[in-house]
């Protein structure tokens, strides 16, 4: 992990295999099924975007932790627990997905996300890119952010103390826990996002001239799940109720599986 990882220090009971009992949150309120992404507090300002690549090629790399199957659920319930905590942050007043994957699609309609599909079809930037455009084309003075599908351990008002900073600058990220990728690209009202993720982007966005926020305590924020030690770390910090669930359900099965 980086050095910017921050934990909260609860203590995480651990079962006889040796992997991390979930610690899980209450889950939110959302309102009702297919109505809009908007938060229940008119002063929330930021629209964020989420993509989220088809499940089946999702989270390849948490092979040595999940199979096939196993990484195509967990990945839903990162984003649900993602898209949940961001509906729920105080700064936020909407969340659209960008997707094209059918079976992810109506479940984050019904958390009151927008889905928008994947029109331009060429990467994770460019539909980073149709995602803000969609959104400034409904509020043209929106200020946007982006944010990573996998952080189930996000919390709104870790959420909402980066949006508070990045509001201070017409650009500006957040970078991972391992300080070389980013979770969070922001964009001022009237300010080109211009989001340059995949692989090393904490320094292809600090060269793009957006600020590098250092905000102290939002480790949640930071989290994203890539690999299995990822996914540790995010465990102990405290995942969302539906990567709990889930994550509950595949040590069980794998249990009972090597018994």
């Amino acid at each position: 992990m980086g050095r910017d990882a921050q934990r909260d220090g609860t203590a995480v009971p651990r079962p006889r295999h040796g992997r991390p009992t979930p610690t899980a949150r209450p889950p939110h309120d959302h309102g009702t099924e297919g109505e809009p992404a908007t938060n229940a507090d008119p002063t929330g300002s930021w629209s964020l975007v989420v993509p989220l690549k088809p499940l089946a090629r999702a989270k390849s790399r948490l092979a040595g932790a999940a199979g096939p199957l196993a990484r195509q659920r967990l990945a839903l319930a990162f984003a649900q627990d993602t898209v949940a905590a961001a509906l729920a942050c105080p700064s936020v007043r909407d969340v659209s997905v960008v997707t094209d994957d059918a079976a992810a699609a109506p479940v984050l309609l019904a958390l009151g996300a927008r889905v928008v599909p994947d029109r331009p079809g060429a990467g994770l930037n460019a539909a980073l890119a149709y995602g803000a455009e969609v959104i400034r084309a409904r509020r043209p003075g929106a200020p946007v952010a982006t944010l990573n599908a996998d952080l189930p351990a996000l919390r709104p008002a870790e959420l909402s103390r980066v949006l508070a900073v990045a509001a201070q600058f017409p650009r500006a990220f957040l970078a991972d826990a391992a300080g070389i990728g980013t979770t969070l690209l922001s964009a001022a009202p009237g300010v080109e996002l211009r989001p340059a993720f995949g692989g090393a982007s904490r320094r292809r966005h600090l060269l793009s001239g957006a600020v590098e926020m250092l905000p102290a305590d939002v480790a949640s924020v930071r989290q994203d799940v890539d690999t299995g030690d990822d996914l540790r770390a995010a465990l102990e910090l405290g995942v969302g109720p539906r990567t709990a669930e889930r994550w509950a359900v595949e040590v069980s099965t794998a249990g009972e599986s090597a018994g």
